[in-house]
């Protein structure tokens, strides 16, 4: 089930595409996608002709995408963004959507962004989605609210509505009703909540420059009325 869940709620997100797709041509092959879940990014730009590995720690999404990618230049390896090793370098190193957000606070990031630092070839370049201003989306109520994600799979009808943005003081609550309608009618209901942690542009230039990633610029994805915007933070090796 989170191989639907998943594509429900992340699949139709393409604002950053055009980011990805560029840093890929200017910086080349191979790529590594952190957080890679079902492909949107990794088979995005292995269709354009770049040779991409996807690190993932959920093997379900993984296998998804192997099959996905039949026939394409990719990879795909299961491990966890904080301890992976792959015997390898790249060019350039993505990490698409907040999963830097995802790794449990300056701990967890330090250990990602050492293990990125050795992945890189020489002046290899690292990019980081972050939202740092997901407060900006704490009320969504009733008119407010975003429209639901919804897909619909083998007959069966697929929702996803943010109910709930919650500060905390060094992170966010992300509240989600799913609801799930059979071609019978029977409908189902859970609730999905995650964690970001609180993270500027600043306090992760700081944290990469700890382990000897050096600024590189950044970037930034426009928000939509669904989609909160992201910055994104480019390192170099």
């Amino acid at each position: 089930m989170s191989v639907i869940w998943h594509d429900v709620e992340c699949g139709g997100y393409a604002e950053d595409i055009s980011l990805w797709r560029s840093l890929a041509g200017e910086h080349g092959d191979p790529v590594l996608d952190v957080g890679a879940g079902t492909g949107r990014i990794t088979l995005d730009l292995a269709r354009r002709g770049h040779e991409v590995v996807a690190l993932d720690r959920d093997p379900a999404l993984l296998a998804e995408l192997t099959r996905r990618a039949n026939g394409l230049n990719v990879a795909v390896v299961a491990g966890d963004a904080r301890t992976f090793d792959l015997e390898r370098r790249f060019a350039l190193c993505i990490v698409p959507m907040q999963t830097i957000q995802l790794l449990g606070g300056g701990d967890g990031r330090r250990a990602f962004l050492a293990r990125a630092r050795d992945h890189l070839q020489s002046d290899g370049v690292l990019a980081i989605a972050i939202a740092p201003m997901l407060e900006l989306f704490e009320v969504i109520d009733g008119e407010l609210s975003p429209l639901p994600d919804i897909r619909e799979v083998d007959g069966v009808v697929y929702s996803s509505l943010p109910t709930a943005v919650r500060a905390e003081p060094d992170g966010f609550v992300l509240e989600r009703r799913r609801e799930r309608i059979t071609a019978a009618g029977a409908r189902s209901v859970e609730h999905d909540v995650i964690r970001l942690d609180r993270l500027t542009a600043a306090e992760l230039e700081s944290e990469a420059g700890d382990v000897g990633l050096r600024r590189a610029g950044r970037e930034s994805v426009a928000a939509t009325a669904d989609y909160v915007g992201s910055e994104v933070v480019l390192l170099r090796a």
